[in-house]
């Protein structure tokens, strides 16, 4: 019965930690992270990362990319393909070659450099569509880029974390030749491909006509932790099959019905405890040892998402304020990047003696995306 203590003082402590956090402007995401600090070995050593907590954690991580999946919307990245594609793809390309160049300067190990690269590619315009919305500016060309922008990094990132891992030498359970594990992949693919355009909206039609309670849900948590499984069984990151299922049922007439309920599912119990899991793992022995590393990637991480922005949205056309605008709404890392910091210390290809840094390296970047969004676009919409 500890473990349901732990989950009480889990949620409590999570559920007030939102709250303020949401209203003094800050993400909730960075108020459940330093619950995780404080509750963790940095802290005041209540919680300790058990396998109950890893496992809540991993579902929670699971459900996060499921929703993830079901919130990327298609038609906008249809609408905004040509701007939303060129400001993706720098704004991956420019965050990989400078958080690897960063992390090879303080002599961090090429395969771990460039997984910081990675992380530092991750973008959750969360923060910035609240911004967007605050400032009314949404249903502008600035704002409808962003929003499809984010749409290509979410999937591009998801795919070159996953495929990337295995060459990157992570622990993996798939102890299979290379060229059995690429066939498994592909294969694992065409899946994906068959069940966004015929699996997910067939399923979706049969579980309607189950007589069982809440049997859309079910069946697409069936899905969801199915597809998981199988990718982590062919030697791919568990959330590409979350992350996928999530747009295949995003593409069906359930998505809302299922993204209401999966949302209570998930943000009730499992996401909280996810985001917590990465705090406890946080250590500030040390950590003076590494402020200008900290410093120096923080401000790598926000030059390189504002000039893929910025020149991205030029190659489209955009004028100079517009493209800076699209730049700071790429910034935030938020739970993206989070979700990838963990995957890379599960799979050990983030080492404890970063870990702490890389987290702070994204809470900094996540709090000050909201203050540059703001600045450059009140230049054209004040």
């Amino acid at each position: 019965m500890e473990f349901i203590g732990v989950l009480c003082l889990i949620l409590i402590s999570t559920t007030i930690a939102s709250h303020f956090s949401r209203r003094f402007g800050i993400p909730a995401v960075i108020g459940q992270l330093l619950v995780g600090i404080l509750l963790g070995s940095a802290g005041l050593k209540l919680v300790h990362p058990d396998i109950l907590v890893e496992d809540f954690s991993e579902i929670g991580v699971i459900l996060l990319m499921f929703l993830a999946g079901i919130e990327s919307d298609l038609s906008l990245l249809r609408k905004y393909f040509r701007p939303g594609m060129y400001v993706a793809v720098l704004g991956i390309v420019f965050p990989v070659l400078l958080g690897t160049l960063g992390g090879n300067v303080f002599h961090i190990a090429w395969n771990e450099s460039f997984f910081l690269g990675l992380i530092l590619a991750a973008t959750s315009v969360s923060i910035s569509v609240e911004v967007l919305k605050e400032l009314n500016v949404i249903n502008t060309k600035e704002g409808s880029t962003i929003l499809g922008a984010s749409v290509v990094d979410d999937i591009l990132v998801v795919l070159i974390v996953s495929l990337s891992m295995s060459f990157l030498g992570a622990k993996s359970g798939n102890d299979n030749p290379l060229g059995i594990m690429l066939i498994e992949q592909v294969l694992f693919f065409a899946a994906i491909f068959f069940l966004i355009r015929w699996g997910a909206p067939y399923l979706m039609r049969l579980s309607k006509k189950l007589l069982a309670e809440s049997s859309v849900i079910i069946v697409s948590l069936i899905l969801c932790l199915s597809m998981s499984y199988l990718a982590d069984f062919i030697g791919l990151s568990s959330v590409i099959g979350a992350f996928f299922t999530g747009v295949a049922i995003g593409q069906t007439n359930v998505w809302k019905d299922v993204q209401h309920n999966v949302e209570a599912i998930g943000y009730a119990v499992f996401i909280p405890v996810f985001f917590v899991s990465i705090g406890l793992e946080i250590s500030f022995n040390g950590i003076s040892n590494q402020l200008l590393l900290i410093v120096i990637v923080t401000i790598l991480a926000i030059i390189s998402k504002l000039l893929g922005g910025f020149i991205g949205s030029k190659l489209a056309g955009f004028s100079n304020h517009s493209s800076l605008m699209v730049g700071s709404g790429m910034i935030s890392r938020g739970e993206m990047a989070l979700i990838i910091v963990q995957l890379g210390y599960q799979a050990q290809l983030v080492t404890k003696e970063y870990y702490s840094a890389f987290i702070l390296v994204i809470l900094f970047t996540t709090l000050s995306s909201p203050f540059l969004l703001k600045y450059f676009t009140k230049k054209i919409y004040s």
